[in-house]
């Protein structure tokens, strides 16, 4: 089966949402250099993420329901898996990432896993910042991790 690829466009801008198997596999904040990989079509899985993705953005939701299928490594999965138990409007440190999955002294690799964490906002690899207190680097840019905090954050 192919890939599927569609574009949303949401408060934060354009995102492009793909899937395989009606699996989530990537979020793009722009568009990817590899597109002509994918087809471009909006799958019923692909709807639904969408409008999940929409709703969360409009404060409507705080979880999403969807399946993921990350083409990472066995490690990079535990650490995918750690982010996703992380609850709306909570922020651990790569040294607590690290802790969750029982190798404190994997803070680096674990950061590294984090930055290349091809599902972004639906695995919420915003929620991690730095020991300091300090928001760190994301993929999507800071200015989207700090909208994505101050979202779950807002009262």
């Amino acid at each position: 089966m192919n890939k599927n690829i569609f574009c949303y466009q949401t408060p934060i801008g354009k995102i492009f949402i793909a899937e395989k198997n009606n699996k989530i596999t990537n979020l793009y904040f722009k568009k990817p250099e590899n597109i002509s990989d994918f087809l471009f079509f909006e799958s019923k899985t692909l709807k639904y993420a969408g409008n999940q993705l929409n709703l969360y953005l409009n404060k409507k939701i705080k979880f999403f329901n969807l399946e993921f299928d990350p083409q990472v490594s066995v490690y990079a999965k535990k650490v995918l898996n750690q982010l996703k138990k992380i609850p709306y409007g909570t922020t651990i440190s790569y040294l607590q990432l690290a802790e969750n999955i029982s190798k404190p002294t994997h803070t680096r690799a674990v950061a590294t896993v984090n930055s290349r964490n091809p599902i972004p906002i639906f695995i919420p690899c915003h929620r991690v910042i730095r020991k300091n207190g300090d928001i760190g680097g994301y993929s999507g840019g800071i200015k989207i991790k700090k909208y994505l905090l101050d979202l779950e954050n807002e009262k």
